[in-house]
């Protein structure tokens, strides 16, 4: 397995393609709003070397039996899924924010394992045996993979074969003998400045004359007519690159846009072709396993909203007391969302080829309470803490260490505590409610209106439901509303 160190230069040595305002990035290692992303991966590849971690952070290979990076494993039993859950949470303790250029990646690599088995099933391809040889590739060299699922989409009334503009959706463009073209874009991808490879598949089921979406495959982050366009994040525009106003050492959601121009992606690396039948199958088991493991990425972020909070109450001089009932709430909030992802890694299932996957049911549900709960929280850290926790409340750090402005600074802005502590733990609160810190709690592993479809299908409502309840209250006559057919 890498060091931390091996990683940031494997990513230094890759060919410069991320762009931001305009401009191409030389080295993301070393940017100003690049580099803490890539710190915050680089700390999952220091830890998982302590001997302290072993177990959360690495596994066995079902393919080669050697000690790897869980972050590249194939999930083979509800322990390992819950391991999942586990390192999230825990990662983003030691982060302080999303850890997306591994995270998403495993969420893609457990999903094509089993759809690539189910291709082979059916068709006699070999698609399954590439995608081993890519991901024993993958463990040997413990590479970074981000995954890349969402498409632009352009009129989401219409499907990917109904768009005026057909590259709305990531397509195939022309089939060769060696390979694919491939031209379109994923949008909103979290980490991917800070992978190595990525693993793209198609976003959503597909019809059987859509065969040109239906692409899955693994490509290296700097392939060429690659491109990425990093977001424009709090921060950029101004200097944030000293004291308390950087927020953390590691961390920092980096969103991506990625654009396809044409990309040529070799046999090898290409895991579905044009098999519509399993896009659909492949996006719902890719979902099962991000949704569900969001419930312990929003438990970390929600514990260091908790930790914040406190800190707070203690430095402006009246302590946690006068908050009890409110910082219950944050916890109960928490408790909630990583008790929801809990539950639904324990209630999966083992797929045939070897692969576990948490229930799409419960993990639809951990979604929806991702998508909810840690504003709530949020709303309730930045109660506690008063104004000052706000964005834009306090001054900059340049103000604090000025000749002339310091002292006034310095002055105003202590309570029972000094003003130095009391400005990073607002910036802190700032960085985890409103900046950097937040993951894409709304939409990150799909909308919650998706997740909401996913449970409603899930509901017998007509069937198990009521005859419970007829069951039990000793109904026996059919009570059911017939709906009667249009004509």
């Amino acid at each position: 397995m890498k060091t931390a160190e091996e990683y940031i230069e494997s990513i230094r040595k890759m060919r410069s393609n991320v762009y931001q305002f305009g401009k191409l990035i030389e080295d993301i290692t070393t940017h100003g709003t690049t580099k803490y992303t890539i710190r915050g991966v680089a700390k999952i590849y220091e830890l998982a070397m302590d001997p302290q971690y072993e177990g959360l952070l690495t596994t066995v290979s079902n393919l080669t039996g050697k000690k790897i990076n869980r972050y590249l494993s194939v999930m083979q039993n509800a322990a390992d899924a819950i391991a999942n859950i586990k390192i999230k949470r825990f990662m983003f303790q030691q982060t302080s924010t999303c850890t997306g250029g591994r995270c998403v990646g495993w969420s893609g690599i457990n999903a094509l394992w089993a759809t690539t088995y189910e291709i082979d099933k059916k068709y006699s391809t070999d698609y399954h045996a590439r995608f081993k040889k890519w991901l024993e590739y993958a463990q040997e060299n413990d590479l970074a993979v981000a995954g890349a699922i969402t498409d632009a989409k352009g009129n989401r009334a219409l499907g990917p074969g109904q768009q005026e503009d057909r590259d709305m959706y990531l397509r195939v463009v022309e089939r060769r003998e060696d390979g694919v073209v491939v031209r379109g874009a994923k949008v909103m991808i979290s980490g991917a400045v800070a992978s190595n490879e990525l693993i793209v598949m198609s976003t959503t089921g597909l019809r059987e004359d859509e065969k040109e979406f239906a692409i899955a495959f693994a490509i290296p982050r700097d392939a060429e007519n690659l491109i990425l366009v990093e977001n424009r994040r709090t921060g950029d525009t101004r200097k944030c690159e000293e004291g308390f106003d950087k927020g953390t050492e590691c961390g920092g959601v980096s969103e991506s846009w990625i654009f396809f121009d044409d990309v040529f992606v070799p046999n090898e690396r290409i895991f579905m072709n044009g098999e519509t039948e399993f896009a659909g199958p492949c996006v719902m088991r890719f979902a099962a396993c991000e949704r569900s493991t969001m419930g312990g990425c929003v438990a970390g972020q929600g514990d260091i909203k908790i930790g914040a909070a406190v800190a707070i109450a203690h430095i402006n001089g009246l302590g946690t007391k006068p908050f009890s009932d409110k910082l219950t709430r944050m916890a109960v909030l928490n408790e909630t969302l990583f008790g929801c992802g809990l539950a639904a890694c324990a209630n999966g299932k083992l797929h045939e080829s070897g692969a576990y996957f948490p229930d799409n049911m419960l993990s639809a549900v951990t979604k929806v309470h991702v998508a909810t709960l840690p504003y709530e929280q949020s709303v309730i850290c930045q109660d506690i803490a008063g104004g000052i926790g706000e964005v834009g409340c306090v001054p900059s750090y340049q103000d604090f260490v000025d000749e002339k402005l310091g002292k006034f600074v310095k002055k105003y802005c202590k309570a029972r505590a000094s003003a130095e502590s009391r400005l990073r733990m607002a910036r802190l609160i700032e960085f985890v409610t409103m900046g950097l810190g937040v993951p894409g709690c709304m939409h990150g592993g799909g909308s919650p209106d998706a997740a909401k479809i996913v449970i409603r299908r899930s509901l017998d409502l007509d069937g198990f439901y009521l005859e419970l309840a007829k069951r039990l209250a000793g109904v026996s006559e059919d009570i059911r509303i017939k709906e009667e057919k249009k004509k």
